[in-house]
This record gives C-alpha cells, structure tokens and sequence, in this order.
C-alpha cells in the first residue's frame, strides 16, 4: 500500500512532536484535526464571516476562493487590493462557532505569514458563549498575531473584562522568529485550569496564570470552552499604513490540531 507523501510526514511529525509530552506530568492526546487535504475548505468545520473588519481595519471579508481556498494541502487566505461593497481591500475569516469547541488541552497551528506594512494575520480564540454575552465577557485567547510593520516578530495575548463596564484587562508577550528557509512555524498553546502556556516551534516564551482573570463573581472565562478564529486583517489600529505593493499576498495553514489532556 502506497501512503500519501504529507501523510508520511504528517504522522512522523506527530510523534516527534509528543516524545517530549509523555516525560512531563501532562500528557496529550490527539483528539481532532483539519489537515486541510481535501479540495474544499470543509464546511462540518469552518463558518465564513462576512463584511468589514473592527478596530478600523481596511478589509472586507468574504467567502470567495480569490480570498479563502486549499491548494496543495494548505488553507490559503489571500488577501486583494480591490474595491469591493464598502471597502478597498478583501480578504477572508473563518471560524469553528459551533462547530469545534475547544476547552483545555493543546492546540498547534503550523503556519507560513504573510509580510509587508498593513498586514495583520491572526490565530485566536473567542469564548463560545460570545452571542450571549458580548464581548469582553466572553474572553479571548491570542494564540498568534503579527503585524507586518514589524518584521519578524509575533505575540501571544490574553484578554478578559474587569468589571462590568466592558474595561478590558490585558496580558501579553512576544516572539522574535527565527530564520528558516520556509518560513513555516507551530504556534501553540497549552491551557489547562491553571494556565495558559505559550510556544513557537515548540519553545516555550509567555504563561497566564488563569486565577488572574477571576472577576466580580463571575465564573472564570478561561475554564470555558471556545472557539477558533483565523484571518488575515489589513490596516487598522495596530497594524497601521497598507503597503499597496505588496498585494496580493497570502497566509498560509498547513495543518490544526487539538490534543486533548490524556487521563
């Protein structure tokens, strides 16, 4: 029997990657998986969100393959300088609401970003109780963003309410890449009821103490499940001016993967 090449590697990556795990007190099993080797983004996973993004960005996002497609077994969010409804510019945005909740456990995104100023590619999580309660209150987890004014540099971030008057806490780090020939990375967290834990290529940079954000009797957001969101947002508060030279451009995802804590 001949074994798809991606396959081959794929299953030898997996276990090179959980060697470590089963010398510490926490161990991982891999519960689910979007590989992306079908054809078609799949839909049992993915909702497509729609229109333009917050925090002032410049896109707008939508469900077209121009924006959002698998090509040889990679998600590709591609970006477009294009007048499009309200906006300048498209991309797209995806996440798992109600599809794939995940609470504890490690989650792993392999990932090739795109470069150049007004670029803001993210990897995040958002509480799945979100339409219920609004945010702040739902909670969000950063497992990766970047900024293309700033090269070579990532963040990890948590955020959490404070009160009941949608005041923000926030807590962050960040990554200083190192240069490889692909220029893929494994951004991960690990999260348990205790602590969120934070790691590119497997080394370990920022840590959340989740009795931090406990607040005004509420339960703690961060012992809830929650969703996963990846775009690839253009401009805004952060990531600031848009180069328009360097459209279109793409961000990569070779693979997901959620471990959950073994027993």
């Amino acid at each position: 029997m001949t074994l798809h090449l991606k396959s081959i590697y794929t299953l030898i990556a997996a276990l090179i990657m959980l060697i470590p795990y089963y010398t510490k007190a926490q161990n991982y099993q891999l519960e689910w998986s979007d590989e992306f080797t079908s054809p078609e983004i799949n839909e049992k996973y993915w909702n497509f969100e729609y229109g333009l993004g917050k925090n002032n960005e410049l896109q707008h996002y939508r469900s077209a393959k121009q924006n959002a497609r698998i090509e040889n077994e990679k998600l590709i969010i591609e970006a477009h300088k294009q007048h499009y409804e309200d906006a300048n510019y498209t991309s797209a945005r995806l996440n798992t609401l109600d599809k794939k909740h995940f609470k504890y456990g490690k989650i792993e995104v392999r990932a090739k970003l795109p470069q150049g100023k007004g670029t803001w590619p993210a990897i995040w999580m958002l509480g799945a109780n979100h339409k219920k309660v609004g945010y702040p209150y739902c909670g969000e987890i950063d497992i990766m963003e970047f900024v293309g004014k700033v090269p070579g540099e990532v963040h990890g971030a948590i955020h959490y309410p404070i009160d009941r008057e949608n005041n923000i806490d926030s807590v962050s780090d960040n990554y200083i890449l190192p240069s490889t020939e692909d220029e893929f990375h494994v951004y991960s967290i690990e999260w348990n009821k205790h602590e969120i834990n934070y790691f590119v290529d497997g080394d370990h940079y920022f840590a959340f103490n989740i009795d931090d954000a406990k607040r005004f009797g509420r339960k703690n957001v961060f012992r809830k499940p929650f969703y996963l969101v990846i775009n690839l947002a253009l401009g805004g508060k952060w990531a600031g001016e848009v180069d328009d030279s360097i459209f279109p451009t793409q961000f990569y995802i070779d693979y997901i993967r959620y471990y959950k804590i073994a027993k």
